[in-house]
């Protein structure tokens, strides 16, 4: 598996979360933001046990691919 970080949030104050990564194996997107806590958000969700769900803000869409015309780093 491989990898590609394609950015991390630029207000996270330590710099550390959210991210997004690219598998280049998979083709397939990581996603490492806040866990999603709130029972009345969750029970909105049709959510299978062996999933999860994390947040990030809306200004983290600009590092995927598909919105960015393609780019990103390293894809």
């Amino acid at each position: 598996m491989a990898l590609h970080l394609l950015g991390k949030d630029p207000e996270s104050p330590e710099g550390k979360s959210p991210t997004v990564y690219y598998d280049d194996v998979t083709d397939n997107y990581l996603v490492q933001g806040w866990k999603v806590l709130d029972a009345d958000r969750l029970s909105e969700l049709d959510l299978p046990e062996y999933e999860t769900v994390v947040e990030i803000p809306k200004r983290m869409v600009q590092f995927f691919p598909e919105v960015n015309g393609g780019g990103g780093a390293g894809v």
